[in-house]
């Protein structure tokens, strides 16, 4: 019993759910085990080299799902609830995502696990797109989020909700320029310190700046010493302005780089001897795929962070 068809139509579907049910019905009655056929869909990368070609989108081979084998059936009890479920919406003409079948039977679908190793922050949406585009979460395992610049509460709240409930390594990817930098350390330390300077802070604002700090990240790039070490050319770099200086100066002065990220504060005087800034793009001067392909994987599996 083939368990899979290319076709959108709503009757087409429901003709075939029908026809599905009918077979299943008809192997119980004639005291066969039934047996289902199903696509199997490639969920990563197992090429050694990194260079990865794969399509996510073909099938890669065949799944037999039988109630010969006594732990198939919870899987094809699965499987009839989900045909139940879209046959009612295709005859009412309504839609639902996921989420909300599975909120129609949680004791059936159990708890849902993640997979992702570790969680990236970037700085910018065109970056997280790019990476989208790559494919970098499916062939990476890990969840990639952006608060496209300085991050809203909601993100940084989303963020700190993550690492405690996943207890996942979390890294940042940010331009190498003042920024950057600043938003680097807005999701790190959060943004209470600017609170605390102008004495308009309450409580309660602390309250929410402890909920929103996330600790545990880990400074990924793009380092100001990376122009240098990967070669960029002259045309991917920017000229610090007097205002740049300015704000690098500030944040140099900032105690609490001095205690807890030291490192950090290195990379940030690197920035101001050099008197250069340059975007994460700049990293794919020769390669569009160079990020996903090369520096991050590299970086995390070498533990190039700080």
């Amino acid at each position: 019993m083939v368990g899979r068809s290319s076709s959108s139509n709503p009757s087409d579907v429901l003709r075939q759910i029908k026809g599905f049910v009918l077979l299943l019905i008809q192997d119980i009655s004639r005291n066969r085990a039934p047996s289902v056929a199903l696509d199997r869909f490639r969920i990563y990368c197992s090429d050694p080299s990194g260079n990865c070609i794969c399509n996510y989108d073909l099938p890669i081979g065949k799944e037999i799902i039988s109630l010969e084998k006594e732990s198939h059936a919870y899987r094809l009890d699965v499987l009839l609830r989900v045909l139940q479920i879209i046959q009612q919406l295709l005859q009412e003409k309504r839609h639902a995502s996921k989420r909300d079948i599975y909120y129609m039977h949680p004791s059936v679908f159990l708890d849902i696990a993640s997979v992702a190793k570790y969680v990236l922050v970037v700085e910018k949406e065109t970056v997280f797109q790019r990476l989208a585009n790559d494919q970098f979460c499916e062939r990476n395992h890990c969840i990639v989020i952006t608060g496209r610049g300085y991050p809203d509460v909601p993100t940084r709240r989303f963020l700190r909700h993550l690492v405690e409930q996943l207890h996942l390594p979390v890294y940042c990817l940010v331009d190498s320029d003042p920024y950057g930098f600043d938003i680097l350390t807005t999701y790190r330390f959060g943004s209470m310190l600017l609170l605390l300077k102008s004495h308009l802070f309450s409580k309660q604002m602390a309250y929410d700046a402890m909920l929103m700090h996330v600790p545990e990240l880990r400074w990924l790039g793009v380092f100001p010493s990376d122009f240098e070490k990967y070669n960029l050319p002259d045309h991917c770099l920017l000229h610090l302005t007097s205002e740049d200086k300015k704000k690098v100066e500030a944040m140099l002065s900032r105690c609490y780089l001095h205690k807890e990220a030291p490192k950090w504060r290195l990379e940030l005087e690197i920035m101001l001897q050099k008197g250069v800034k340059f975007e994460i793009e700049a990293l794919s001067v020769n390669s569009l795929s160079f990020l996903s392909d090369w520096y991050i994987p590299s970086k995390i599996q070498n533990g190039y962070y700080i």
